[in-house]
């Protein structure tokens, strides 16, 4: 196909993104300049707002990783923190979840005896998230030690109540991400749909919701669709990801995305769903291309 001066003009962008990262990342980016341009090609549906999460391109610059994204049609990334938002806006993208409170995915609002450290953490950030112009920022329940599922959830709502003044004055939605805790976070509390439900009742606030994580909950729990339809109103963002082991979300892993993203569609949610896998592929961004595509509904 010949290029359009539209194509032209994206490809010279790319060119030079990839001139700036050196002799190795411009080889790689050139690789990944097709992909991107097809993208921006076919232009997306708009039912989905798509994200992608940092940490899955380790050996990407973050900057690069913005300029393939606006490519591919994507509008924000996941996972960044306060050090890492200038960039998002040097290239107008969103930071569709942010992070930089708390102790970790281990160390939660389970554990009464971190109350007061994780409430003065996120009374830093909240405010800093909000005035970003952003409106997420993610929390964890922590790891059992014991502690049974009624215990787990009065611990977490009496923590997390804590937070719902400053969360609701500033506009900033506190999101628990639902993991899994056969495979990769062994004992963590917040691992089934029904649980977080619970407790999103018990803190009582629209500024608490949860982070659905298809890859984890297909572990954990499969039933994908039915649960997306019967506990959408809890859901405030999604993550993808390959079954089994986190990689594409293509035809090499058990998931029919299609399907999942036309159910979450349906349930009108106006969120982002953030690819979330570990590419495997020798061309991680040309990967993160057809994830995009396939979630495209």
């Amino acid at each position: 196909m010949k290029p359009t001066p539209q194509l032209f003009s994206r490809r010279s962008a790319l060119k030079a993104m990839a001139a700036g990262t050196g002799a190795v990342m411009a080889t790689d980016l050139f690789k990944h300049a097709a992909a991107a341009e097809k993208a921006a090609a076919e232009p997306l549906k708009g039912r989905i707002n798509h994200s992608v999460c940092r940490w899955c391109y380790p050996s990407i610059p973050l900057a690069s990783l913005c300029e393939a994204a606006k490519e591919i049609g994507i509008t924000a990334i996941d996972l960044v923190g306060p050090d890492e938002w200038a960039v998002l806006k040097q290239y107008g993208l969103h930071a569709a979840m942010s992070h930089g409170a708390g102790k970790g995915i281990s160390q939660g609002f389970n554990d009464p005896t971190l109350h007061d450290e994780l409430v003065a953490s996120y009374e830093n950030l909240i405010p800093q998230v909000a005035a970003a112009g952003y409106d997420q920022l993610i929390c964890f329940s922590g790891n059992r030690r014991g502690l049974d599922d009624e215990e787990g959830i009065l611990h977490c709502a009496t923590g997390l109540k804590r937070l719902m003044g400053t969360a609701e004055q500033h506009g900033v939605t506190l999101v628990m991400e639902l993991l899994n805790s056969k495979v990769d976070h062994p004992d963590y509390q917040c691992d089934h749909t029904a649980w977080g439900a619970a407790l999103c009742d018990a803190v009582g606030s629209d500024r608490f919701k949860l982070l659905y994580d298809i890859y984890h909950m297909q572990i954990m729990e499969g039933d994908i669709i039915a649960t997306i339809r019967k506990y959408h109103s809890y859901i405030a963002h999604y993550h993808t990801g390959g079954v089994p082991g986190r990689n594409e979300i293509d035809e090499t892993q058990e998931l029919h995305y299609p399907a999942i993203m036309s159910a979450i569609v349906e349930t009108g949610f106006k969120g982002y769903v953030a690819q979330e896998f570990i590419p495997k592929q020798p061309e991680p961004l040309k990967s993160l291309a057809q994830a995009i595509s396939i979630c495209d509904v």
